[in-house]
């Protein structure tokens, strides 16, 4: 970034830190003329941004009032955590507070600068988020073309490390990102295997988008979340646990976790089928539930693992620290 650019982006942030700045406290902040900072000034206003000015003695500037706030400075990671932190907040709230925060989501991408408001609303689009925990860290250039890309309908090509540690090159349609428990996940169109694939973003390289647009498929079953967790029920160990879950579908459609398939349901009551890798994370499911269950089926690994969360959870009750 050269010297006058930087120069103007630091103006503008001191500009959003105070609703007045005197003229020369300003110019001496960015260590410039009071003539050089008037040039910044309207470097500020060919841009769009509304700087008012007041002359005299005790005269400088500020953003000028409107409808509307101008652009944000924020950079990449920090558009995409903004744009994630809301909308997965808004997912798991429910209620008024989930309304708040989708109007606040739709105000912050609005007032993002251009080029980072298209990979926020692609990522807002081509994301379908999960309750439990947090996806490793991703690469934020890396998530924004992928999510670019599927939102676009653009193939994609890219450097892939599987499980075993094989390097290849993949050439894919993506359709949708899906985050599983801990993990982010591309659904996507293999060109060259011919068949449908999920791929670990943290394990993506060299995303190269081709700019080649596709026709959408149709998902097979029509709902790419239940897919993604079909294909890793496949590959992995899966530990199985059929609940009767004593409360209405709504509460528990807000409760169940990722691995967690409803069977069937009545007016307060709801059979849940819940698979898993890790046992804990089936114990996490039953206490997350927020309800009375009744355990209809489960491996004895699950069993006893609850049968000692149990145990340490009544011992920790029975001594409250005063």
């Amino acid at each position: 970034m050269s010297g006058t650019s930087g120069r103007t982006l630091q103006l503008l942030s001191l500009l959003q830190t105070h609703r007045f700045w005197p003229g020369g406290e300003l110019a001496g902040r960015l260590e410039v003329s009071e003539r050089t900072l008037r040039r910044d000034v309207e470097r500020l206003r060919d841009l769009g941004y509304p700087v008012d000015a007041t002359r005299g003695t005790h005269g400088g500037y500020q953003l000028g009032a409107g409808a509307s706030l101008p652009p944000l400075t924020v950079d990449e990671d920090e558009a995409i955590a903004l744009v994630m932190a809301l909308g997965a907040h808004a997912a798991t709230v429910g209620g008024p507070l989930a309304d708040a925060s989708l109007a606040a989501l739709s105000k912050v991408v609005q007032v993002l600068p251009h080029r980072l408001r298209r990979r926020a609303e692609a990522l807002r689009s081509a994301t379908v988020a999960a309750p439990f925990g947090a996806a490793p860290q991703v690469d934020a250039e890396l998530l924004g073309a992928v999510a670019l890309a599927t939102r676009d309908a653009e193939r994609l090509r890219f450097a892939y490390r599987a499980a075993d540690g094989a390097a290849t090159r993949r050439h894919v349609e993506p359709h949708q990102i899906v985050t599983v428990g801990r993990r982010w996940y591309l659904l996507a169109h293999d060109l060259e295997r011919h068949d449908w694939r999920s791929f670990r973003l943290d394990r993506m390289e060299a995303v190269e988008a081709t700019r080649a647009p596709f026709r959408r498929r149709p998902v097979p079953g029509d709902d790419a979340a239940a897919f993604v967790r079909s294909r890793l029920s496949r590959r992995d160990r899966s530990l199985q646990l059929l609940l009767d879950v004593h409360a209405d579908l709504e509460h528990v459609r807000r409760r169940i976790g990722p691995w967690a398939t409803v069977v069937e349901s009545e007016p307060g009551r709801v059979r849940l089928a819940i698979e898993a890798n890790d046992p804990h994370w089936a114990a996490f499911g039953v206490g997350n539930l927020d309800a009375d269950v009744t355990i209809l089926e489960a491996d004895d690994e699950v069993l006893e693992t609850l049968r000692r969360w149990s145990e340490r959870l009544s011992r920790a009750a029975a001594r409250p620290q005063d």
